[in-house]
């Protein structure tokens, strides 16, 4: 059942998730842009247009969450299935976007220190196929509210990893750590569960563990011939 405690706590969500990504892509985007400096991204790639349109893509995702959960918490429930139709075409751009440019970075040989680029586009990639797989869900299961709301929260932290990573001193540490990061936020939505509910719903569940087990999953197959072969291919395009 959706109560005023939900939600006020799926609103400040949005405001922490929000404020972390404001956070992470300050320095190369945000504030550069507002100051009209040159923009770069966080391996000093140049600025270009489809990296353009993906910070575009990504702050409406943050800026529609928030308007989402407001519309919530004002019982505008109509609005917010609405405007939920624009959520899906804005989060199927958002999935062909990034893939496309996680090729294109991988093809230009950008990675982050000390790492292979064919190896690390699986890192990106897997987020893309994530959080469509849980925006797929929570369309699927728009109906059931607690299930749709735990869903795009899980869709909206495998994307916020980005950012963490952005965090300083936190690049330099490795996937674990700032995916370690991010799954805080899934944590803090458990634990809600836990204390408001006595128990974890499913979606918590399965859906956390999913998030989780992804990190060495997608990290044991970057380094596969295998999957190096396939990177190989994707970026030939570019």
């Amino acid at each position: 059942m959706d109560t005023g405690r939900d939600r006020l706590f799926y609103g400040s969500m949005s405001i922490a998730l929000a404020v972390t990504v404001f956070c992470g892509f300050a320095p190369t985007y945000y504030l550069r842009v507002f100051s009209g400096g040159p923009k770069v991204t966080i391996n000093g790639g140049p600025f270009t247009p489809l990296v353009a349109v993906h910070a575009a893509l990504f702050t409406a995702w943050v800026t529609l969450f928030i308007v989402q959960t407001s519309l919530v918490a004002g019982h505008r429930v109509r609005a917010h299935q609405r405007l939920g139709m624009a959520g899906a075409v804005l989060a199927a751009s958002m999935v062909v976007v990034g893939a496309l440019l996680a090729i294109a970075t991988a093809a230009r040989g950008a990675a982050p220190p000390g790492m292979d680029p064919l190896a690390f586009l699986a890192v990106p990639m897997f987020d893309i196929i994530l959080f469509a797989f849980f925006v797929a869900c929570a369309l699927r299961l728009r109906r059931d509210r607690e299930a749709h709301k735990r869903l795009m929260l899980l869709a909206y932290v495998n994307l916020v990893a980005a950012a963490v990573a952005r965090l300083p001193g936190i690049l330099p540490l490795g996937p674990f750590v700032f995916y370690g990061l991010s799954f805080l936020f899934v944590v803090a939505g458990a634990t809600y569960d836990l204390m408001t509910r006595k128990r974890l719903h499913p979606v918590y569940l399965w859906g956390g563990l999913l998030f989780a087990v992804s990190v060495p999953v997608r990290l044991a197959i970057s380094g596969t011939s295998a999957w190096k072969a396939l990177g190989a291919f994707l970026t030939r395009t570019f």
